[in-house]
């Protein structure tokens, strides 16, 4: 800034616009909370169907959320203007005081291009040399001068910066980028420009100290977005893949780094892998390019060292933490892919190139496994970010018409096998030979297909994986559905996929869990025609937002069955029925319930499908208990019993913020209160029947056998049942004692009715004549 442009400074302009910003501020914070309590509440609260659940719902949530963030960018924008026009105004005048010193000692101040000049105003005549008897005077006013126009230099162009920064933040709607003044948003960029140079080191050359300090400003900064664009950008798509394979590599990395701070490699990949992952919601033009190129080198070896890892193998370890932008993850996922196709001869070999060998790098520092499989870390990626990851997953793998297609199966049972069209879900689910991963005690990982599990847990259900659903998640939308379906479909086909891998259990029953309408409805045994009054009638029993999966009720089954083999997939689908149960009675003996979509005017008509259909998916759950502890008694009942009392602690510490979803409750069961429901609801009393009943058992010395645990669950299904319809009923002052007694005998027959139904001799009835 010139000597000029400072002292003759009108900030006229920059007054108003900083007014305008501020009442832009409060009207947007005004907007903001119209938009949260007279939006997004009210659309969690009402009662969407079809599109409207699939697509409007979502949208005003999103809108919302748009309100907010311009709200905070507003804000951000205008303490950023206010902070700089206060340094300015300080500047001015400093220097305008600067000056009139000066004119007081006898000097002046005169500007010309590319600067000014100090001279002594000497009287005419008098014969005075200034430069040489009053050089100091000019020297310090010049000196002063000078620090003024920097001081007010820097702040300008900070404050340009920082503004093009947060607007480059994204091309449409606006950024959460939030910042109390511009020297914090200045520090963010600052910090990320030094760090940035630690990071494009040598490995060798990155010292113990410098390691201390990426971890501590990785960790203080990573969440802030500014910090995480410019760290991305400055570092590089090349340079991050060089840094993280370098500094794993105790072959090129620090000898003494690997000795001392080995123990804190876990941190570094955490808060890099999250600043990266913030760094991509970035719309800025450099971040673009990052992640163009960063798709664009994943088949290709990090440096130039021979055995260097590939591309995606040391980036898919940086995406086990973090959000990643969706549209990134989905690049990178068919980038991907295709890589699998071509190494793999499109699957037939054996992923012996992803296979971690004894000289390898170890390439993930959080958890157990190598980090060589590059589906390991990115699967991970996936579970934090729903839509991409149901993108992923219903994606043609290979088509049925490919010439090196090496997949057949008899899909018409007619014992003819034919090529066939896989998914992304087909091959990863059925057909992927994974790598092989041991722990250093030797046993067997299955972090890759654990992390799958993750992954559709959040492509079926539209929320982050190990997340419990909100008022905001979504409706099912179509791909979620169909997703479900071959899920579905595929563990029916082959059980094993499921009970000869344990550990997917709780995502798969977390899944299941959330599409207990769904399933409900496929136990009815009613076919599926939108024409037909049973099929109404169904529909009005279990009312569901958004898309339905359509399950066949041989299929949903055997899920079940196979669930229940584990204790903690069975846990979160008993735990989830009861409470969905207790809810749909209360929702369905309302007397103020519209008639439209009323199921039966006969109460005790109501309840009996309900209790049939929730004794029969019970059952089945308990004919898989019984399987897996067989005949013995032992200490795996208590498994079943832990599991439950844990899944009280997942859900909530308190069972009444859990127990409903308001209006929208058809959604699912674990959508609580939030969306209108109370603490004493039907299914607040159920769970804590549940729960009181497993933490009796957890703590009693006695064990059970498979018969035995098959009985008590008969007993505590008819008891909980019966509660729960005769609660629900006396809330709306109605003859309890008969519904109750209809829900038990429905519960009954519905509990005897499981065995059959794995057999797929006993479909469930519905109707309301």
């Amino acid at each position: 800034m010139d000597l000029d442009t400072l002292r003759d400074a009108s900030f006229t302009l920059l007054d108003e616009a900083v007014t305008d910003w501020s009442t832009l501020v409060d009207h947007l914070d005004t907007l903001k909370r119209d938009a949260e309590s007279k939006l997004r509440q009210k659309a969690n609260q009402a009662n969407w169907a079809g599109v409207n659940a699939e697509v409007t719902k979502e949208f005003i949530g999103k809108t919302a959320g748009e309100f907010a963030d311009a709200h905070t960018q507003a804000k951000s924008i205008h303490l950023i203007l206010q902070d700089t026009r206060g340094e300015l105004k300080g500047y001015h005048r400093q220097l305008t005081e600067a000056i009139e010193d000066g004119r007081g000692q006898g000097l002046t101040v005169v500007a010309r291009e590319g600067g000014f000049l100090v001279t002594h105003t000497a009287p005419p005549g008098s014969g005075e040399q200034p430069e040489r008897n009053n050089q100091t005077q000019i020297n310090n006013l010049r000196d002063r001068i000078q620090g003024i126009l920097d001081g007010a230099t820097e702040s300008d162009d900070s404050a340009r910066r920082v503004l093009r920064a947060i607007a480059d933040q994204s091309q449409l709607g606006f950024s959460d980028a939030e910042y109390g003044d511009r020297d914090a948003a200045q520090e963010a960029l600052r910090q990320a420009e030094s760090l940035a140079r630690l990071a494009v080191q040598e490995p060798q050359d990155l010292s113990v100290e410098e390691f201390d300090r990426l971890v501590r400003g990785l960790a203080e900064y990573g969440d802030d977005p500014l910090f995480a664009e410019r760290f991305a950008t400055a570092l590089g798509p090349e340079q991050t893949l060089e840094f993280w394979a370098g500094v794993s590599d105790p072959q090129r990395g620090n000898y003494e780094l690997g000795r001392e701070r080995m123990d804190r490699f876990d941190d570094l990949q955490r808060s890099l892998g999250t600043t990266l992952a913030n760094a991509t919601q970035s719309d800025s033009t450099a971040m673009m390019e990052w992640k163009r190129t960063m798709v664009d080198i994943g088949d290709k070896p990090v440096g130039s060292n021979l055995g260097s890892p590939m591309g995606f193998q040391v980036m898919s370890n940086l995406m086990r933490t973090g959000n990643y932008d969706d549209q990134f993850l989905r690049d990178y996922g068919t980038k991907l892919m295709a890589t699998e196709r071509e190494l793999t001869n499109n699957g037939e070999h054996d992923n012996t190139v992803w296979q971690h060998m004894g000289m390898d790098p170890w390439l993930n520092r959080i958890g157990e496994d190598s980090g060589s499989d590059p589906l390991t870390g990115f699967l991970k990626g996936l579970s934090n970010s729903p839509a991409a990851a149901t993108d992923f997953f219903n994606q043609e793998y290979i088509a049925r018409n490919d010439p090196n297609n090496p997949f057949e199966r008899d899909t018409d049972g007619d014992g003819n096998k034919g090529k066939v069209t896989l998914s992304n879900f087909q091959y990863l689910f059925e057909e992927r030979n994974w790598p092989q991963e041991t722990s250093l005690s030797g046993e067997d990982l299955n972090t890759g297909k654990n992390n799958l599990a993750l992954a559709l847990e959040a492509a079926t259900t539209g929320h982050p994986a190990g997340e419990m659903p909100t008022v905001d998640t979504p409706a099912h939308t179509p791909d979620q559905a169909r997703l479900m379906e071959s899920l579905v479909s595929s563990i029916a086909d082959n059980p094993e996929r499921l009970t000869g891998n344990g550990f997917m259990s709780d995502s798969i029953g977390q899944i299941t869990s959330e599409y207990l309408p769904d399933i409900n409805r496929s136990t009815s045994g009613v076919e599926r025609d939108p024409e037909s009054e049973r099929w109404q009638d169904v529909t009005r029993l279990y009312p569901l937002d958004g898309s339905e999966a359509e399950l066949d009720i041989t299929e949903v089954s055997q899920l079940l069955f196979a669930l229940g083999q584990n204790a903690e997939g069975f846990a979160t689908v008993e735990v989830g029925q009861k409470a969905y149960m207790g809810r749909l009675m209360e929702y369905h003996l309302n007397p103020d319930l519209p008639p439209g979509l009323r199921y039966s005017s006969d109460y005790e008509r109501i309840v009996e499908p309900i209790a049939t259909s929730s004794g029969e998916i019970a059952g089945i759950l308990r004919e898989g208990a019984k399987e897996y502890i067989g005949d013995e008694a032992g200490e795996k009942d208590k498994e079943y019993a832990q599991a439950v009392t844990q899944r009280k602690n997942l859900i909530s510490g308190t069972v009444g913020t859990i127990v409903g979803v308001g209006t929208s409750f058809v959604a699912t069961p674990w959508v609580g209160a939030l969306a209108g429901g109370a603490a004493n609801t039907v299914s607040a009393m159920v769970l804590e029947s549940i729960f009181s009943d497993a933490e009796g058992q957890a703590a009693s010395k006695a064990s059970l056998n498979g018969g035995q645990v098959w009985r008590a669950g008969y007993e505590q299904n008819l008891q909980i049942t019966d509660s729960a319809a005769r609660a629900a009923a006396e809330m709306y002052n109605l003859n309890a004692g008969d519904i109750g007694n209809a829900a038990n005998q429905a519960a009954r027959q519905g509990y005897l009715n499981a065995s059959l139904l794995l057999e797929g001799l006993l479909p469930g009835i519905v109707s309301s004549d």
